[in-house]
Order: structure tokens, then sequence, then C-alpha cells
């Protein structure tokens, strides 16, 4: 989708009119400092002493909320709370968010206005206090509900039925009445997200996850079991035999599918590498699919305009977060999706070329006909680097405890080092200065170092490449002694590849997000700078304008748009392999094991083809086999 076509979409949702009658949570935030803790007098137990706390709309609130962001003027909420305290300020945050109350009903008696208190000691959420689990629905309240909604249905496009909780609205008595209004209004769109009860409302469309989708056909999978696609395909494929009205599958980070009359449109996932909290983010993706269809839009823009909200608000922690325009535009306007998940992160589904370790992820309908090269240098051509990991570990580490690295006890430490763990392999193939911005929000998540003593990324990132040029400076001493030859510091065959191309007559590009100054240097070091005839790319020091994505733009935009089918790009990581993914040229993932410099990576290779790699290779061990795919003599 074009970020033009993106934009109206935007603009046409605001004029939209919803109603969403379901189950209005409240979720409850208890930030708790045991600093201020004391023995209570009443029970001698430890008191929890709440420094801080936050409300925010949970369940149909959740939608509503998220359609208001959007910004959508006309929501209508239908549900019902108690004369609690949570129901007041459920009311409250609604009615300064612009959502209309009027037919938020309150029961007197048997209702507690559904809330889900969420204490947090640091960034951990300990037992969560529940309340509405004994929630009796009178038939009085059901009656009014469905009184309130004939009265409104002809003046919104869209009715979205929302249930959350088996102690909610929807009982045995409501149900029938709520069906009969959708098939007594067979012209209106009703979207139906039901945990328990999705086969009841027909005449809707349903959205549903993977693992709802399962149970509805009979098969019962744990929450963090995954669903395979063709199992997926399969239940989309009896879900709609049975209703007979299309429906939205959400798949987690795998993306969703949707399938009516036309068939089954598959939507990837969006790589998202910040830290995530999925809580709400079924809510957001109905909300921006339901505002999108009541705008006349196909299913499978509406699924993508759902996946873009969701792709917003799981960044955004401790809240049930909402997705802006502004938002919902950045993250679509140039989005990062996952490609091909079940192939990559399961390697006996791997297809490979003929008597070669050649993976074809995806086969081209013509031959190749390439006049351009891009190629990543660290991991791809030079090894130089390998190893960096081991030396930007301990550097975030000891950048995020601070003072407290050698006094901290052991369970923070470990906390730590599992972070900075995860946060390197997931941002792996970035440029190092956005990583150091990444690990000033470590810094800030931890707590242990003071805002006052922070450095900005710059410094962090000097201290690590401090670090890492020793290493390097070291290895190159080396090698100019004898100690190391090329192919010690290099991707098997990876410098005859290249001699080859430029004998074709191939233009070769070298990409790097390392500083431009410093990867021109290891290339003439190593030998084969000349390869390149001064088209070496890298980072100049400002993360707003050169980072490496940006550097495979200004490759892009070199070349021009008219050759983008004659560009081919060689990378172990995925920033290269995505930005060429989109320009529509060929993509050479290479999941090298640096440490043997052949053989394949694993990791890499998951990496890789989720960023939408074509071809996976694991050196240039197989250069002939290699050029004949890609048609080059």
């Amino acid at each position: 989708m074009k970020k033009e076509k993106l934009q109206k979409i935007l603009d046409d949702i605001c004029s939209v009119r919803i109603a969403v009658i379901g189950d209005f949570c409240l979720d409850a935030y208890w930030f708790i400092d045991e600093a201020m803790s004391e023995i209570s007098i009443e029970t001698n137990e430890v008191t929890r002493p709440v420094a801080k706390q936050r409300y925010s709309l949970g369940g149909a609130g959740n939608v509503t909320n998220n359609l208001a962001a959007m910004g959508i003027k006309d929501i209508r909420a239908l549900g019902v709370i108690g004369t609690d305290p949570f129901g007041a300020e459920m009311v409250r945050i609604m009615k300064e968010t612009g959502i209309n109350t009027k037919n938020l009903i309150i029961q007197e008696e048997s209702w507690s206005t559904h809330t889900y208190a969420k204490p947090y000691i640091d960034d951990k959420e300990l037992n969560r206090v529940d309340f509405g689990n004994y929630n009796l629905l009178s038939q009085e309240t059901a009656h009014r509900l469905i009184v309130n909604l004939k009265k409104d249905i002809s003046e919104v496009d869209i009715v979205i039925i929302n249930q959350q909780v088996p102690s909610g609205i929807h009982t045995d008595y409501f149900r029938p009445l709520l069906a009969e209004v959708v098939l007594q209004f067979p012209e209106k769109t009703f979207i139906v997200d039901s945990r328990n009860y999705n086969d009841f409302y027909n005449g809707a469309i349903r959205k549903m996850n993977d693992t709802e989708a399962m149970r509805l056909c009979g098969i019962h999978k744990k929450p963090d079991e995954a669903v395979s696609h063709s199992e997926i395909v399969s239940a989309a494929g009896t879900l709609f035999e049975r209703y007979q009205k299309p429906l939205f599958i959400t798949r987690g980070s795998r993306g969703s599918l949707t399938i009516d009359e036309k068939g089954i449109s598959e939507i990837p996932g969006l790589m998202i590498l910040s830290r995530v909290d999925t809580v709400g983010a079924g809510d957001s993706y109905l909300a921006g699919a339901a505002s999108a269809l009541a705008s006349g839009y196909s299913m499978n823009e509406a699924a993508i305009i759902g996946t873009y909200v969701a792709g917003v608000t799981v960044q955004k922690l401790f809240q049930t977060g909402t997705a802006s325009p502004e938002e919902i535009l950045a993250i679509g306007g140039d989005p990062d999706f996952i490609f091909s998940s079940e192939l990559a992160e399961d390697l006996r589904y791997a297809n490979y070329l003929e008597n070669a370790e050649i993976e074809i992820i995806h086969s081209w309908k013509e031959k190749p006909a390439i006049e351009y090269a891009i190629f990543d240098h660290d991991g791809t051509i030079s090894t130089l680097r390998e190893g960096w990991e081991l030396i930007m570990a301990p550097v975030m580490i000891r950048s995020v405890l601070g003072d407290k690295y050698h006094d901290a006890d052991d369970a923070l430490f470990q906390r730590v080092k599992v972070r900075v763990a995860e946060y390197i392999d997931r941002t792996t193939g970035i440029q190092t200065l956005v990583q150091m911005k990444g690990l000033l929000r470590l810094i800030q998540e931890f707590g242990c170092v003071a805002e006052s003593d922070m450095l900005d990324e710059f410094g962090y990132k000097k201290i690590y490449n401090d670090e890492l040029l020793r290493m390097v400076k070291e290895r190159e001493k080396k090698f100019r002694n004898g100690e190391l030859s090329l192919e010690d510091l290099t991707m098997k065959n990876a410098i005859p590849f290249l001699k080859k191309l430029h004998d074709s007559g191939i233009k070769l590009y070298l990409a790097s997000g390392t500083d431009v100054d410093d990867v021109a240097n290891e290339a003439r070091v190593l030998g084969y700078d000349h390869l390149f005839e001064g088209r070496i790319y890298g980072a100049v020091g400002d993360v707003n304008k050169e980072a490496k994505k940006i550097v495979l733009d200004r490759i892009l935009d070199t070349i021009g748009s008219a050759a983008n089918g004659k560009v081919v790009t060689f990378g172990d990581g995925p920033v290269e392999i995505r930005e060429t993914r989109k320009r529509g040229g060929i993509t050479i993932g290479v999941a090298s094991n640096e440490l043997r410099r052949y053989g394949l990576n694993e990791s890499k290779r998951t990496r890789l083809i989720k960023a939408g790699a074509d071809i996976v290779i694991p050196d240039f061990s197989q250069m002939a086999q290699l050029l004949g795919l890609l048609n080059i003599k």
C-alpha cells in the first residue's frame, strides 16, 4: 500500500460512525515503590505503597479508545458498568476521549465494573487483582441494551460486537436477543470479536486469532503453541464454508489472513525491533480493520490497516496503547514486513538447488539480467569485525548497570544480561548509532543510572567503537605482518566472486552501517577496494541521515528505479535485504558463520528469510552454481 493510499484511508475513516457493544473493562496500572514500605499494624505484613497509578480502557473500551485515537468522531459505547469508582473513572476517560457514553448502562445490583488491577514492581507484573468475575446481567439491562442498539443502528456505518469475559453481557439470555438484531439488519455490517461465542452470531463478519480458529474447528492448541500455515489456511476454509461470511484471522508476529468469496489473502506481520507488549493488540487490529470496512474498503485493505494500528500499539509498554493517524502513517508509510515465518523458523522446509547448499526461497519467472550488485561488508565479505557482539554486550551491560556493575545482585545482573542479549540479537544488522539509541532506552528501563550521568548515543557508540577498533586494528596488523591471510579475514570465495562480477562488467557497490571512513579503509587494507571503483558507502555519524537504510536508499536512488530489476544485493543483515526487496531487486541472504568463514548460520538464515531474501547461501563456495542461477556468464 502506497503512502498516498494510506493517507486517503486515514482521512476517510474520520467521518465514519461506529457503535461498539460489548464488555467494557478498565485496566488499572499500580506502580509500587517499596522504598516507602512499612509493617502494617493491623496485619503485621509489609505494605506495598503505590507511587503512581494509571487507568486505561480495556476490552470493548480499548476498541473505542483506539477508534477515537484514529480520529473517528462518532463512537457509541453500549455496555454495562457498576456503581463503583472504577465505573466513574471509565466514564470520565471516555468522555474526555470523545466517546459517546449515553448507552453505557449502570446496573446497581450484581454488577461490578470489569477492572483488572495490575501491580508492578520495577518492570515485573505481580498477581493481578480482578473485579467483575461474579457479575450477573439482569434481563432488564439486557433488554435496555438491545433497545438502545436498535435506536442507533440506522445512524451508524458498522457495529462491532465485543465479547471479552465469561461474566460479561453475553449471557445465555442476551446472546439470542443480539443474534436476532444481526439477522434483522442484513444491510448493516456487523463484525464480531468473541473469545467464547464466535460460533453464535450468524450474519456477522468475524475476527479471531489463530488459536481460536483452530478451537472452532475442533483442534485445541495451547496459547503458546504455534499454529502452522497449512493448519490456519485449512481452518479458514472450513470456517468460511460454515459461516458464509468473511473472516479476519490474526497470527501475532506472523501477520494475519482474510478470507471472503474472493479467496484467502495473507498480510505479513511487521518487523518490530523494540520491546513489545501485546496486551490489547487484538483490539487495536479490530479497530483499524473495522474503521476501514466502515469506509468501504476491502477486507485485505482493512487487514493492512489493522496490522499497522496493532504495530504501533504493541510498542507502548505498561498500557493498552492506541495509535494516532500520524503514528499509523509513520509505521505504514514505509513498513518492514516479516516474510515466510514458518520456513524461516524450520530448516526442514528448506528447498535447495539441486546438488547445492543454495536455498531457493522465491523463484524468478524470468532469467535475471544483473547490471548492479550491492554488497554488505561485515559478515558478507569481511570478517574483520567478527565477534562484535562479544564486545557490544559487555559495553551495554556496564552502561545499563553503571556504578552498580560490581555490586548488582545476581538476579539483576542476569536480567540485564538477558535483555541485552535479546536486544543485540533483535537489532543485528542495523546501524550502531541506532543500537545505541536503543541502549539509552534500556538504561532508562532499569533505572540504575541517574539521568544526569547518562551519555547520549554518540557517547556510548564511541565507547563501543573504541573497544571494537582495538580488535580490528590488531587483526589488520597481523594481516600486514603475514600472521593472518586474506582467507582468514574474508568469507570463503568472496573475493573471487567479487572479481568475477567485476570482470563481467557488473558495477559493484559496498554498503555498510559502519562509518564510511572505516569501511573504506578496511576494504583497502584487505585489497579489494578497487573492485568497487569508489562506490563505497557507509554511515557518517548522523543517526537522522545516515542509517544503513538510508545508505541503501542512496545507492538504489543513484542506480535509478528503471534498473531496479537489474539489481542484486548480497547481505547477512535484514536491512539491506528488506530495502532491496521493497524496490523490486533480487536479494541474496548470506547466512554466514563468521567464525569459521564458511557454512550456515541458522540464526542468520531465519532473520534473512523473514526480511525477504529470495535466496540464502552460507558462503560463496559454490560460485559456479550461484553465477548460473543469477545468469551471469
